[in-house]
């Protein structure tokens, strides 16, 4: 083996190392409520989107998608539903897989939680992660690796939306992402008990300090967390977001 084939052997496994960064993931109280989040540096961490299998297949389970992996000698080190679909499992709004637009970006107001705007796109890309409200995105489009969209926003530049009231008796088990400004941090939370919507984002702007934050899904909000012992099961999911890890040997 020659000097540029080891140089080039050992930056790939170097890389390999870096991307291969695990989830912080813990549980922190707001008030009377328990969070369970988990954390990554976007710089650092594999962070994909999944829907179906090689067949056009729905994955829509945690173990599925860690089947899939498997056979690439990878794991999945953290997972959580990623996004609203229909009830064939495609994704309502925008979703890009691997480069590979699949859904088309939905813009405007609409009914249900997903057309409450500002919605927004969480976009993956090689280096940092980031919560887009939709028009954002829609006048300067990044190059999202992985993408989907979903609403309502949470958190929009360090606001809450203004649809939120703080007298809301709305609750329901919920989960989100939040981004910092620069896009290496990215954090994943689901509540452990209902939860309003304003309770929700403050969460993820206080507590957290994010400026931007959305909000995935309600009653099949679902995480895969090992170090919190969690691999919740249920609903047949949409969209599943996932931290790719190399399997152990």
């Amino acid at each position: 083996m020659n000097a540029l084939v080891a140089a080039a052997l050992a930056l790939s496994a170097s890389a390999a190392a870096v991307l291969a960064e695990p989830p912080v993931c813990e549980e922190r109280s707001q008030g009377n409520n328990i969070y369970a989040l988990c954390e990554v540096d976007a710089r650092h961490a594999d962070i994909r989107l999944f829907l179906n299998d090689a067949a056009e297949t729905p994955l829509a389970q945690f173990d599925a998608v860690k089947d899939m992996l498997a056979q690439d000698d990878m794991t999945l080190s953290f997972g959580m539903n990623g996004g609203m679909y229909h009830e064939d499992r495609a994704p309502v709004g925008l979703f890009i897989e691997d480069n590979v637009e699949k859904m088309r970006l939905i813009r405007g107001a609409s009914t249900g939680n997903f057309g409450l705007v500002p919605n927004g796109v969480f976009c993956i890309r090689e280096d940092r992660a980031d919560v887009i409200e939709t028009e954002a995105f829609a006048a300067n489009p990044p190059a999202c690796r992985f993408a989907t969209q979903s609403g309502p926003m949470l958190v929009i530049g360090g606001k809450l939306h203004p649809r939120f009231l703080p007298d809301s008796t709305s609750r329901f088990i919920r989960n989100g992402v939040g981004s910092s400004a620069d896009g290496t941090r990215v954090v994943f939370a689901i509540s452990r008990i209902p939860v309003t919507f304003h309770e929700f984002a403050r969460f993820f702007r206080d507590d957290l300090g994010l400026p931007n934050a959305l909000f995935l899904d309600g009653n099949i909000s679902r995480i895969y967390a090992p170090a919190l012992d969690r691999h919740d099961k249920g609903f047949r999911m949409g969209p599943i977001i996932g931290v790719v890890a190399p399997a152990d040997d």
